[in-house]
Parts: structure tokens; C-alpha cells; sequence
């Protein structure tokens, strides 16, 4: 079927602790997604607006995901809305469990109750090949200023620990190390202190989009890597701008769990498509 048939385009709107998504179903039709697309729909007042662009598709597994970033570049991992699809699709079938595929790699999800949702987010990267990173290198601590730790988790990721997240400027901070030399992909960075026992102060700057309010595949990383470095347990709770991740790394891979919103439905007007390049 036709992306610009006179049904329009239906969409939905999600979003994990204020990390927002615009999902595609394209089980039961075909949605072809090109850049003008992506870019048009996460416009902010002319579109929709989101971090990342989801689409769900059929596949061997109980769905296929894929993800796009706001700037039209495709995403391997999406933690928070794999547990936003994730939770539709329980509901939508009435299982408590299910078999994902996405780039990354083959992802289960839970009902975790109480409304909450979990997903194995898979083992992490800790070489430096498959972060990757541009030369060998100790991924525990980069040769950066701030010694930051590399960890890939389907996409690379740089978490500087710091005394006080808060205090760091984020919005300058982020894109200095989003295209560093280093990555040859970019990344997506990450400033964390520890406030606790086995609790972090989280921040995220995500490659390709810029602040968001959550990441969940940030949020493993850091969980990862403040468990490699001894500033933690390989349980903890991770608070950032937008809410509370619980995420623990176990033998079978990193788990995330949380809360998820469906927040909206909507179409795509034949106007809005026929006005993309």
C-alpha cells in the first residue's frame, strides 16, 4: 500500500520518562521511510516531533524493530522505546513475554508488573572493536581529559563521572564529544555522579538528536561502566530528567526496567506527505 494513499498514515506517540517516539506499524502495511520523511515528521512544529523514529515490522521473531534518529541517521538500539513497544505489543496480545529483533541483536521483554516493563538489552561491547572505537585502546578509561569509559551496547557510548552531573553544561558539552576523534560513528554521551549506594545522577547528550530527557541504552552504559570502574554494585538505580531506570547487568545480558506511556494516536494527512520533498 501506498505511504500516500487517502488513508493517510497512521502513527503513534510514546514516549520512556519524557524519551519520545514516533512508532510506525508497518506489519499490516508498507511504509517506506526515507530521510525527508524522518526529518519532516520530527520537526517539533511543523511535524510531530520525537528523539526517535520507530517501525515495527514482521519478522521471524514477534516483531522487528527498527530505529532512526531525529537527524535521519539510522540507531541499532533504542532501549526505551523497545520497552514502549514492547509493553503495546503485551497488551495488544495479552502475553507477558516476548522475542524482539532489532539491529542489535535478538531482545526478550517482560511484564515486570505493576505497570513497569523490562527489556534485555543484550551483553555489552567492552573491546574496542565493537564499541567501535578508531584504534586500540583500555575502554575503561578513554585518553580524554576527564578519563571517561567507552561501552558499546548496540550503539557507543562515552560516560564521564563527574562530582556533580548537574553542573555540567550539557547542551556545550555533549556535541564536543559526540564527534570526537575516537568515534568513528560519534557517540552518545553520557555525565554521571554516584549519590548513593548502587544510585546514580544521570545525564545524556544522544548522538544524532542532542539532550533527552532519558536513554535507556545510555543508561545501561553507565550502569555497565560504573560496575567496571567499582563505583557500584551490577544492580542500581539510575534517576534522570525524566524518571527512574532500574537496570542490572546479569550473565544473560543488561536489563532495563521502567515505566513506558502510550501517550497518542494520530495520522498523517495525504497534505503533510504530499509536502515532503
Amino acid at each position: 500500500m501506498s505511504m500516500r494513499s487517502d488513508t493517510g498514515l497512521p502513527f503513534m506517540k510514546m514516549h520512556g520518562l519524557g524519551n519520545d517516539f514516533v512508532v510506525l506499524d508497518a506489519r499490516a502495511r508498507h511504509v517506506n521511510v526515507t530521510p525527508a520523511l524522518i526529518l519532516a515528521l520530527a520537526d517539533r512544529r511543523m511535524g510531530v516531533g520525537f528523539d526517535q523514529l520507530a517501525v515495527i515490522a514482521s519478522g521471524a521473531a514477534d516483531a522487528h524493530l527498527t530505529f532512526y534518529n531525529s537527524d535521519g541517521t539510522e540507531s541499532a538500539a533504542c532501549g526505551n522505546a523497545t520497552r514502549c513497544i514492547a509493553r503495546f505489543l503485551m497488551d495488544e496480545t495479552g502475553r507477558d513475554r516476548l522475542h524482539l529483533t532489532t539491529a542489535r541483536g535478538d531482545l526478550n521483554a517482560v511484564d515486570a508488573g505493576d505497570g513497569l516493563t523490562s527489556v534485555n538489552m543484550g551483553q555489552p561491547q567492552l573491546d574496542w572493536r565493537g564499541i567501535p572505537l578508531a584504534e586500540e585502546m583500555d575502554t575503561l578509561e578513554l585518553p580524554i581529559e576527564g578519563g571517561p569509559t567507552a561501552t558499546g551496547m548496540g550503539n557507543p557510548h562515552c560516560t564521564f563521572f563527574v562530582e556533580d552531573a548537574e553542573a555540567i553544561p550539557l547542551e556545550q558539552f555533549g556535541p564536543r564529544y559526540e564527534h570526537h576523534p575516537l568515534y568513528p560513528e560519534r557517540t552518545n554521551v553520557q555525565v554521571a555522579s554516584l549519590i548513593g549506594k548502587d544510585h546514580l545522577r544521570m545525564r545524556v547528550w544522544e548522538r544524532g538528536v542532542g539532550v533527552t530527557l532519558a536513554s535507556g541504552s545510555s543508561s545501561c552504559a553507565v550502569a555497565v561502566a560504573a560496575a567496571r570502574r567499582g563505583l557500584t554494585g551490577r544492580s542500581v538505580q539510575i534517576d534522570l530528567d525524566g524518571g527512574t531506570l532500574h537496570v542490572e547487568w546479569r550473565d544473560d545480558g543488561v536489563w532495563m526496567t521502567g515505566e513506558t506511556m502510550h501517550v497518542f494516536d494520530g495520522v498523517l494527512t495525504d497534505a503533510f506527505l504530499r509536502g515532503i520533498g
